[in-house]
């Protein structure tokens, strides 16, 4: 996307407009001007809105572009200047009193909730738990049927027996079973392979299928050599590990990967600007004990017609945004096939697309409703009003949720007002039991 100075100056030009015009109309200087359009400057946010005006431009469009300008202006000669914008995104989305240092109780190990992902309901896990438990009654078993982070689940693990964990994502449901699978394994043997990686120097290693495709774009050259090599490894190892070590090991790889991966939270685009280095130094994941645990890798629909719970928890995309392409890199790594490549973002042929996320979302979700053999459900969602962007645009609207949920039972609407904010946007939890 061009700079607004660059989008300032097509507008005037296509107007047939000199800057003497233009600075006759606004009373902004000629010499503020020209630095405008140079990109030497930006504009102040009047000096924006009147020439919005005065080229009978967009204003909610333009303020945007102008504003991701100016966060663009003051990151991108920062070396942490992507982690800042994934720490500001989150307290713009879920206030102040995000946590920083997530991992700093126990600073060896990584936990489920530190990872990046869009969507994620880290952060507001106590409200949904808090809100479900007031409103369910008798209830011994919850399945998150969209996991996604599966924080919701882990969260909910501490006050049902049972809990079931299902996602359509390869690589989610490896970290499942890493986390919460009941299963043997040696952590003496996992830690010993994990400090014999860290002691790999990527510079001695070939090239590989992950180096040659992903190398300097998604990743620095060295690290994506070290990430190929150490997946390899890791898969001649299979025959000597147990499900549970071999997902860990998977899981601790991405987890740590994640963490200097040159995009903003998902691969569906890389940050263009030359990568600095930092080196790969793996810190293992903290595995979660749920005695009672399910984890399926299922289409959400299919599976509602084969499961029973006391409760399902539901948070589907309702967006554009398929998240088996925002996170094409992680699946294609744990899979392992090394199929053929397409485009700028480096996306394999399409797989696991998710009807939620077309025109037929309302069709898909009344389906889900209407075959959920469960008591209580229990809806996340995220309403955007009237967004400007159309990958942004709920699919299904909060009274369509609604109409829906009211088929199945009485529904009650929680809203977390705390993160009512500019953004125009709130998070909303709808809890329904069965007539």
């Amino acid at each position: 996307m061009d700079s607004i100075g660059t989008f300032l100056k097509e507008k005037r030009e296509h107007l047939e407009m000199q800057l003497q015009d233009v600075q006759s109309k606004t009373k902004i200087g000629l010499s503020i001007l020209s630095r405008i359009e140079n990109d030497k400057r930006l504009p102040t946010k009047p000096q924006l809105l009147q020439l919005a005006q005065l080229y009978n431009c967009d204003k909610h469009k333009i303020l945007v572009h102008w504003l991701s300008d100016k966060v663009v202006s003051e990151i991108k000669y920062e070396d942490f200047g992507l982690e800042a914008l994934q720490i500001a995104e989150e307290k713009v989305l879920y206030g102040k009193s995000i946590t920083l240092f997530p991992e700093s109780k126990n600073e060896n190990y990584i936990n489920l909730e530190s990872r990046r992902y869009i969507g994620s309901k880290s952060k507001l896990t106590n409200w949904i738990i808090d809100a479900l438990l007031k409103e369910t009654k008798n209830a011994n078993s919850l399945i998150d049927i969209f996991a996604g982070t599966a924080s919701v689940a882990k969260a909910a693990s501490s006050h049902f027996p049972k809990i079931i964990i299902n996602d359509i994502l390869h690589a989610n449901n490896v970290i499942y079973k890493a986390f919460f699978k009941d299963d043997y394994w040696d952590k003496d043997k996992i830690q010993g392979i994990i400090e014999g990686y860290n002691s790999i120097d990527p510079n001695t290693l070939s090239e590989n299928y992950f180096s040659e495709n992903f190398g300097d774009k998604f990743f620095d050259h060295l690290n994506a050599k070290k990430i190929g090599y150490l997946r390899e490894d890791i898969e001649r190892r299979k025959g000597e590990l147990t499900e549970k070590e071999y997902s860990i090991l998977l899981a601790t790889l991405i987890y740590n990967i994640d963490k200097i991966a040159n995009t903003v939270g998902h691969f569906d685009a890389y940050n263009k600007k030359p990568i600095k280095y930092k080196e790969l130094t793996l810190r293992l994941i903290k595995p979660v004990e749920i005695p009672n645990v399910e984890i399926y890798q299922e289409n959400a629909n299919m599976l509602a017609r084969k499961i029973q719970a006391d409760i399902a928890y539901i948070d589907p995309p309702y967006n554009s945004r398929q998240y088996s392409r925002f996170y094409h890199v992680y699946d294609n790594l744990i899979q392992w096939n090394k199929p053929a490549l397409f485009g700028v973002a480096l996306k394999p042929e399409p797989e696991n697309m998710s009807v939620y996320c077309t025109v037929n979302a309302k069709v898909a979700f009344r389906d889900l409703i209407e075959n959920l053999n469960v008591k209580y459900i229990v809806v996340s969602y995220k309403n955007t009003y009237n967004s400007k962007s159309n990958s942004l645009e709920n699919k299904i609207s909060m009274d369509e949720i609604e109409e829906i949920l009211n088929s199945f039972g009485k529904t009650k609407k929680h809203i977390l007002k705390e993160n009512i904010s500019k953004s125009n946007s709130e998070e909303l939890l709808f809890i329904s039991k069965r007539n």
